[in-house]
């Protein structure tokens, strides 16, 4: 199963970007999204029900940039964000190098890789990811590395908590906007990129999610990256998953794919 597990990856890698223009769908019948919204499973608190097993599925117009980016347009940074991203040495996209600095995929270089992706960038990873949705809490837990993610949604706390300690993946709060679950994410360190190919941020990256599931088998996450820092302006895109009610997540470790030349190299052989 886990080979075709992986070959799927594979097929879907160019679905694992985000695009803003996403947005021009066919316009669908009058009462036809009322009627699907009422159909959508739900919790016993009456919100939708997230819960199963999600893997990547973008259209056919977003599929170019292939598993390693966002967007293929480059947002527009401010000097200090450029000249972060200049320094950076990706393993993934038109920028790819051998002896990439990526902290997260394992290259041939000096840097082992297998540190965590932070947030947004774990959405850019082929791997499925599971959402586990209990009362007060909805729970991903990513197939890539098994991280997990928790964001509480108890009623009146939209507030992050004070002198937050930057993490790699961020403090996140979420709500409810009637069938949107919101999750705002602040708190980060400026170690991780925003995707495969480099774009960098700083501590004062602040996230939105949006997630709605418009279908039955369609989930949908749309982002908000706000970081004053390193770009000019926010920019957004959004994320595309298919329903895979027969899946089950894998053991996927990411130390498995370092070989001893990596270390080797990285000065750290026994």
């Amino acid at each position: 199963m886990r080979n075709n597990r992986v070959s799927r990856g594979l097929v879907f890698a160019a679905a694992v970007i985000f695009s803003s223009g996403l947005h021009a769908q066919t316009a669908p019948k009058p009462g036809a999204k009322a009627a699907a919204t009422a159909a959508l499973p739900r919790t016993s608190d009456g919100v939708p029900d997230f819960s199963g097993v999600w893997e990547g599925h973008m259209p056919p117009s977003a599929r170019k940039y292939a598993g390693y980016s966002f967007t293929g347009d480059i947002p527009e940074m401010t000097p200090w964000g450029k000249a972060q991203y200049e320094q950076t040495k990706p393993s993934w996209g038109p920028r790819a190098v051998v002896d990439s600095t990526d902290l997260v995929n394992p290259t041939t270089g000096n840097e082992i890789g297998c540190f965590p992706t932070g947030v947004p960038r774990i959405y850019v990873h082929p791997f499925p990811m599971e959402i586990i949705q209990i009362p007060s809490r909805v729970v991903q837990l990513f197939e890539f590395n098994h991280f997990v993610r928790q964001i509480y949604t108890t009623t009146g706390s939209h507030e992050h908590a004070k002198d937050l300690d930057p993490t790699w993946m961020g403090d996140s709060v979420g709500w409810w906007e009637g069938d949107t679950l919101v999750i705002d994410s602040v708190g980060f360190n400026d170690k991780t990129w925003l995707d495969r190919a480099g774009l960098p941020h700083s501590d004062q990256l602040h996230v939105v999610e949006r997630i709605t599931r418009p279908k039955h088998d369609t989930l949908v996450v749309h982002i908000v990256i706000d970081d004053p820092k390193a770009y000019t302006h926010t920019w957004e895109g959004e994320r595309v998953y298919v329903l895979e009610p027969d899946w089950k997540l894998t053991e996927m470790i990411c130390e498995d794919n370092i070989t001893f030349n990596d270390l080797k190299k990285a000065g750290k052989e026994q």
